[in-house]
């Protein structure tokens, strides 16, 4: 699996350059059929890196621009008259990458359809279920710092994104280094270069390989005891639910298995719970008034669960 992750990182590493934790959470995501919800300001490469990543997996790519006026039909599709008969034609939302562009711009209706795709995976088109690809990845964005005319996800919603992925800046060298690469006038130009290096069926044997991760009495015990402390800490209104421990073990089988490794440890368990947990977690009153994050939160519950030696 690390020659994997290696193949896949060089060739995204072409076009997206000091993203290497947000390429591997939205490859662990797609390791345990999960989706992922990319968070931060413009120009950090979001977009760029949901393009290179499917191209790198050979997978189809569509991008929606999430707006204000825009309807279920024009992501989901809708049924048309063509020579005196009625056919569908299918939306967007047909296809292996969705990359959900400001998904808190469009209204809740819009928003719903596109969530019941992801936990049903098939959409209803005038009462018929039109079932999506067996590989069916959405990687949602929204950006932090402009909440005007935006409607924000509740947390029913959040909560069946795998993982929530805070992408920041690059740090000075990889800047430096985005500088150095082609450019078409403000365009990239590497993007062409980003060569399949992963068949569908690779895809499928890594998936089957995370499943048959094994996962230790101990390793259950603790994930169970972290997901149930982030409902007792005085900071936290709202803690995580049910689902976040399925989510977190899944994550941390995927982590295990981009570390060689058949087992899960401790350590991947602690490393996946911050993009698991933190859109889960609603705070108190209070501790948003102290600036406390659900970041804080999750740190706090990682220094008082005791870790299974």
């Amino acid at each position: 699996m690390i020659a994997l992750r290696e193949r896949l990182s060089r060739e995204i590493g072409k076009v997206v350059v000091g993203q290497e934790r947000a390429l591997e959470d939205v490859l662990t995501a797609l390791l345990v059929s999960g989706h992922v919800l990319l968070e931060g300001v413009p120009g950090v490469a979001k977009t760029l890196l949901a393009n290179a990543t499917a191209r790198a997996l050979g997978l189809e790519f569509r991008r929606v621009q999430f707006t204000p006026d825009m309807l279920p039909s024009d992501l989901t599709g809708t049924m048309t008259l063509r020579e005196g008969e009625l056919a569908f034609r299918p939306g967007p939302i047909f296809t292996d990458v969705l990359l959900a562009d400001e998904i808190n711009r469009t209204p809740p209706k819009t928003q719903a359809a596109l969530l019941e795709a992801m936990q049903e995976r098939q959409v209803t088109i005038e009462g018929v279920p039109r079932p999506l690809g067996e590989i069916f990845l959405v990687i949602a964005t929204q950006n932090p710092i402009e909440y005007e005319g935006t409607y924000p996800l509740p947390e029913a919603q959040l909560d069946r994104f795998l993982l929530k992925v805070d992408v920041g800046y690059p740090d000075d060298e990889a800047e430096k280094t985005i500088l150095r690469l082609r450019h078409h006038g403000v365009e990239p130009a590497t993007l062409e270069d980003v060569q399949r290096v992963l068949d569908p069926s690779e895809l499928q044997q890594a998936r089957a390989e995370v499943d048959a991760t094994d996962v230790s009495d101990e390793v259950v015990d603790y994930v169970t005891a972290i997901v149930r402390r982030t409902r007792e800490l005085p900071s936290v209104e709202l803690g995580a639910s049910p689902r976040a421990a399925v989510h977190l073990l899944a994550a941390s089988k995927a982590r295990a298995r981009l570390s060689e490794r058949a087992f899960v440890t401790p350590d991947d368990v602690a490393e996946a719970a911050p993009a698991v947990l933190r859109h889960r977690l609603i705070l108190s009153p209070e501790a948003e008034l102290e600036r406390f994050r659900p970041d804080d939160a999750v740190q706090n519950v990682l220094q008082s669960v005791s870790v299974p030696r």
